[in-house]
């Protein structure tokens, strides 16, 4: 059997290309070669949007057009809403009565965000709680691993934790530790400069048009030692040089590089390439989104990721239940 893997998205706004060249590209490459669940995180957005809950049913829309969109195939792995699937809220409810409170305040994550997201009150138990349901959605596949970055493995120390002390409290190899499944995220750069994020409203969305793709590149900054057209500059202080270091060939940015220390081609030169590359990524994604959205099928496939992710969690459960002898 292939060994199984879990991981999922927050349902907390539109996806952007850092969503793409850092997990879902990856998702369409692993899909072959793991037995793959990946959810639609929508009880996980309630964290930080418990007060605008209205926009995560859009948003769990377009995160499944956009997973089919990008090249996930329901035939080769199991796409499925958290919400539906209500065994995470009762393993969420059973490992929290076993998670120290110390193991959350500690989880990296945690304080960075509550600094990141000052507009909203998150001093409730649901962000505080989160990395307990996280842990609760991987577990409950008995997934082996989880895609992460390097940086992001620590994250997933806290599963880790909460799995031993499951089963070493109810003498029991129920559920399963997982690894790191290391992948490369490159830190995709947003048009003001700062990490591409939805909070900071400064991505470049899979759902923008190529007008909109345009016009939100062309207003990025550049070195600002070229006021003038024939003013010689250094492509590395620039944010757009960090999305063609990803978006563009090497003879692309060499010439980019060159053209902008020698004044030989302007700003806007530079940024054509750069929006006609990311056009060119885009552009499958664009013409896939509008072929589901015309087919009508995005509920069943939907229905039947949910059925098959029910399946797969109730038999943990089963386990779990009896572990604890709750049955």
């Amino acid at each position: 059997m292939k060994e199984r893997v879990l991981s999922g998205m927050q349902a907390s706004g539109l996806l952007h290309i850092g969503n793409l060249i850092g997990a879902l590209r990856n998702w369409v490459l692993i899909q072959d070669k793991f037995d793959c669940f990946f959810f639609i995180a929508d009880w996980h957005a309630l964290t930080t949007n418990y007060a605008h809950p209205e926009m995560i049913k859009k948003s769990s829309d377009d995160l499944i057009l956009n997973f089919l969109s990008a090249g996930l195939d329901p035939k080769k792995c199991v796409i499925f809403q958290q919400s539906k699937v209500l065994q995470h809220a009762e393993l969420h409810l059973l490992l929290s009565m076993i998670t120290p409170l110390g193991w959350l305040e500690r989880v990296p994550t945690y304080k960075e965000k509550k600094l990141e997201l000052e507009d909203r009150d998150l001093n409730n138990y649901g962000f505080l709680g989160y990395p307990v349901l996280m842990s609760a959605d991987i577990l409950l596949y008995r997934a082996a691993s989880v895609p992460v970055g390097i940086d992001q493995a620590p994250h997933l120390e806290i599963t880790r934790e909460i799995a031993r002390r499951f089963n070493h409290l109810y003498n029991t190899n129920t559920l399963v530790e997982p690894e790191a499944l290391l992948t490369e995220f490159p830190k995709v750069i947003g048009v003001d400069g700062r990490k591409m994020s939805k909070t900071y409203d400064n991505a470049l969305y899979l759902s923008d048009t190529p007008k909109v793709i345009e016009n939100k590149i062309k207003t990025m900054k550049t070195d600002p030692a070229r006021q003038r057209r024939t003013d010689k500059g250094d492509p590395r202080l620039s944010p757009v040089f960090e999305l063609h270091k990803i978006f563009s060939s090497v003879e692309e940015r060499e010439f980019v590089t060159n053209g902008c220390k020698t004044a030989e081609i302007g700003c806007l030169d530079c940024k054509k390439i750069l929006i006609k590359n990311i056009v060119d990524v885009l552009t499958p994604i664009w013409e896939r989104r509008e072929h589901f959205k015309s087919q009508g099928i995005l509920g069943d496939i939907l229905k039947e990721g949910n059925d098959r992710a029910g399946k797969a969690a109730e038999e943990t459960m089963e386990l779990i239940r009896a572990d604890m002898k709750l049955i």
